[in-house]
């Protein structure tokens, strides 16, 4: 009985390592001035692309319940593809282009698969003339 939980034990401990984010980690800092060119984050529901930073660039979006949040483009469904999602035209959905997986931009979690991870999320600090993404 002992060598069977040993053997659950150990398959679970095996089964769940690896399971985190599989975006790859890259440094970033983003920090701009919030004038026209990022002024659809002014209310919830605008959203701002952000090219060169993260592994595909950024997606600034205000959540109707976080106020702003950056994502990474590079979608969690294969990212060894670095496949950039793109916005719907509905505003609150993005679509990895090379698989059909859809992610809410409210929170970054799938809503459509194969995706089953969110996308990668990066720390956002403003304040009333800035916005800074860092990780």
């Amino acid at each position: 009985m002992k060598k069977f939980i040993l053997v659950i034990l150990t398959s679970i401990c095996l089964f769940s390592c690896g399971k985190g984010d599989p975006v790859p980690s890259v440094p970033v800092n983003f920090q701009a001035p919030i004038n026209p060119t990022y002024s659809a984050l002014n209310s919830p529901g605008g959203y701002a692309i952000v090219n060169g930073y993260g592994v595909s660039g950024l997606i600034l979006y205000h959540s109707q319940t976080r106020g702003i949040v950056a994502f990474d483009r590079c979608s969690s469904y294969q990212p060894e593809k670095k496949c950039a999602v793109t916005i719907d035209d509905t505003g609150l959905t993005a679509t990895d282009p090379c698989s059909g997986s859809k992610f809410s931009l409210e929170d970054g979690t799938p809503v459509k698969a194969p995706a089953t991870k969110s996308l990668r999320s990066y720390q956002v600090i403003t304040t009333q003339f800035t916005i800074q993404v860092v990780n």
